[in-house]
C-alpha cells in the first residue's frame, strides 16, 4: 500500500507488517485509552502499545483530547500511509460506534457484470484491506447477493487478526443453507431476514444463527440491523457489501464513512455500485471530506460522511493541481 519506489519488496512487507502490528495494538487499546480521558503518547511494543514522553523517538501514535488516535510517525515513515488509513475505525469505541461501508467498483461504476461475476473487479491489495477491515471491525455485513454470487468466508486468513461476526442480511428469504459461510465453524455467524419470512421456532439456519428484522420502503430496516449489532457488543461494523446493501445503509444515513476502492478496468454494463434516489441539484448532494490512497492499481476514496465540508480531510497534505502518482 505505501509508494515506496525505491524500497526492496522485502523491506516494503516488512513496513506493512510493523504498521500492521501497529494498527492492531491501537484497536486492541482504544476502550483503555478512551476511559483513561487523558491525552497520551504510546510506542508499539511485542505487538502492545506502551505509553511513554511525547517527545519519545519511539513515539507510533497517539489518542488525543479528540477521543481518537493520531499517527506520530514522521511523514517519510514507510509505515505512515497504511496506520493513518485504519486510525479512524480503530479510534472507535463503545460511547462512539462507527460504521463503515465498502465497494469496490469499476471505472464505469459497476461492481460485477450481470452475471454477478466479480472476483476481482479491485486488485490483491484491495482485497487484502476487506481481511484488514474485518481484522478490526466486530462485525462483517453483506448482503443475499454477495452471498450468491461469490460464496465468501469473510473470514481474516490473509492477515493477522480476529474473524469478526460474519451478518447476512437475507430479506427475500432467497439464500439455501449450503454457502460456505453457513456449513463451517470459522467464525460465529448470524442470519437477519424480516420477521414475515420465518417459520415458527426456527432459531438456527444452517450453523448460523437466525434473528428478524421489520420491514422497510428498501427491503429492510437497516437501522434495526444496526441497532441489534450494537445490542450484541459490536460497536464497530463494516459494511463490505454489495452495492444493494451497501446503499441501503448509505440511503438511511447510518454510514458514518464509506470506502470506494476504483479499479482500472472497463466493464461496460453490470450490477451497479451506489444507486439512490436522483437529486435534481448538484447543490443537494453530499460531498464530505475524504482522503485518497493509492492501493495497489486502485485508486481509493475514504469519505466522512459526517463531515459534509468539501475537500480532503484536515490533516492531510494541501492537494495538488495535478500530480502523477504511478
Amino acid at each position: 500500500m505505501p509508494d515506496l519506489p525505491f524500497a526492496t519488496r522485502t523491506e516494503t512487507d516488512a513496513a506493512i507488517d510493523a504498521a500492521w502490528t501497529i494498527v492492531l495494538a491501537t484497536s486492541r487499546a482504544a476502550d483503555a485509552a478512551a476511559t483513561a480521558c487523558a491525552p497520551q503518547t504510546f510506542a508499539c511494543e511485542d505487538g502492545d502499545l506502551i505509553g511513554v514522553a511525547d517527545d519519545d523517538a519511539r513515539a507510533v501514535v497517539a489518542w488525543g483530547a479528540d477521543q481518537r488516535w493520531d499517527v506520530r510517525l514522521a511523514a517519510d515513515d514507510p509505515r505512515r500511509p497504511l496506520v493513518e488509513l485504519y486510525l479512524p475505525i480503530t479510534s472507535a469505541t463503545p460511547r462512539r460506534p462507527v460504521t463503515i461501508g465498502h465497494l469496490g467498483q469499476s471505472l464505469d461504476g459497476f461492481i460485477a457484470t450481470h452475471s454477478g461475476d466479480s472476483q476481482f473487479v479491485t486488485g490483491e491489495e484491495n482485497i487484502l484491506h476487506l481481511h484488514r477491515m474485518r481484522a478490526i471491525c466486530d462485525a462483517v455485513v453483506v448482503g443475499a447477493g454477495t452471498v450468491a454470487a461469490d460464496d465468501p468466508q469473510l473470514t481474516t486468513r490473509k492477515v493477522t487478526g480476529p474473524n469478526p461476526l460474519r451478518v447476512v442480511l437475507d430479506p427475500s428469504r432467497r439464500l439455501a443453507p449450503h454457502y460456505k459461510i453457513f456449513t463451517d465453524d470459522a467464525a460465529p455467524t448470524l442470519y437477519i431476514t424480516t420477521a414475515d419470512r420465518l417459520t415458527p421456532g426456527e432459531t438456527r439456519f444452517g450453523r448460523a444463527d437466525v434473528e428478524t428484522v421489520g420491514d422497510a420502503p428498501n427491503g429492510m430496516d437497516a437501522a434495526a440491523v444496526l441497532a441489534l449489532l450494537r445490542a450484541r457488543g459490536c460497536h464497530r461494523i463494516f459494511v463490505e457489501g454489495g452495492g444493494v446493501t451497501v446503499s441501503m445503509f448509505l440511503q438511511a444515513d447510518l454510514l458514518d464513512r464509506l470506502q470506494v476502492a476504483t479499479a482500472p478496468l472497463i466493464i461496460g454494463s453490470g450490477r451497479p455500485a451506489i444507486r439512490l434516489p436522483g437529486r435534481e441539484a448538484l447543490s443537494e448532494c453530499r460531498r464530505p471530506r475524504y482522503r485518497v490512497f493509492r492501493m495497489g492499481g486502485d485508486v481509493f476514496f475514504d469519505c466522512d460522511l459526517r463531515d459534509l465540508r468539501q475537500g480532503p480531510e484536515e490533516g492531510t497534505e494541501a492537494v495538488p493541481l495535478i500530480a502523477r502518482i504511478i
